[in-house]
């Protein structure tokens, strides 16, 4: 999974297996009793007065709350498709391994896991509810798109890809089209979404689902891939330049009243 484009190589990229996407997708219609048989244990602390208190259960997180974390990943990912474009459009170069390793971790973290997480149990449950349809019906339209620039993205993020000013070019559109309808689109997920679908579940359910993704991440990933993709991301910002967050801090003197 770490695999990046060599200077002079061409890359191919890393796909999880179709089966496990398929698991992720499919495993939603089992929401339900997924939820009522995992989270009773999360979700009940009920114990009667004369029983010892049983032992806490480690710190799970809610499932909306982890698809928005996995969303600072790739708010990230944006701003390094975001430099990457303005350095092509200022007229500078294009480092293939940098874009292969930031559309890497889209293709296989966000769209090979996170967005298989929304389509199988998120979306599902606020169809089934009659809740945001249209939104979701967009969503997926947009998921569909994305990895249609993705795709386009790695196989064009070559050493002699970047050497062309035409294929540099049509890479900058693909980057700056991809962030153009991502922004909105978390954004939509995070403030509309994702607190409908939460309304949808109850105690018991959040605590079984985040139970649930927390262990279809170690069984696609075996380990914490959260942490290993924000050290990932981390790299590639260092390497533009853009990993200092004083960085984004503005100079605010000329926007002062005078003394």
């Amino acid at each position: 999974m770490t695999g990046s484009a060599g200077a002079s190589g061409s890359p191919s990229p890393s796909r999880p297996p179709r089966t496990t996407r398929r698991a992720v997708l499919l495993a939603g219609g089992g929401l339900a009793v997924g939820a009522a048989g995992t989270g009773a244990a999360w979700a009940l602390t009920g114990s009667s007065a004369a029983a010892p208190d049983p032992p806490a259960p480690p710190a799970v997180m809610p499932p909306d709350d982890d698809l928005m974390r996995e969303h600072g990943v790739l708010k990230r990912v944006l701003l390094c498709y975001r430099e990457m474009t303005s350095q092509v459009q200022a007229g500078g170069s294009l480092d293939a391994r940098h874009l292969h390793d930031a559309a890497l971790v889209i293709h296989d973290f966000i769209e090979g896991f996170h967005e298989g997480l929304e389509e199988g149990f998120v979306f599902p449950r606020l169809r089934q509810a009659r809740l945001v349809s249209g939104t979701v019906t967009t969503l997926l339209t947009q998921h569909a798109r994305g990895r249609v620039l993705t795709q386009f993205i790695l196989a064009h993020a070559t050493a002699s890809g970047v050497a062309s000013a035409r294929t540099r070019g049509e890479l900058a559109a693909a980057m700056q089209a991809f962030v153009r309808m991502y922004e909105p689109h978390e954004a939509r997920e995070d403030t509309v979404v994702f607190p409908a679908f939460r309304q949808l579940l109850s105690a018991q359910e959040l605590a079984g689902l985040g139970q649930h993704f927390a262990e279809l991440e170690h069984q696609q990933f075996g380990r914490d891939e959260f942490t290993a993709m924000v050290g990932r991301v981390a790299g590639i910002e260092q390497a533009l330049g853009i990993y200092d967050l004083t960085r984004f801090t503005p100079d605010v003197t000329a926007y002062q009243p005078p003394q």
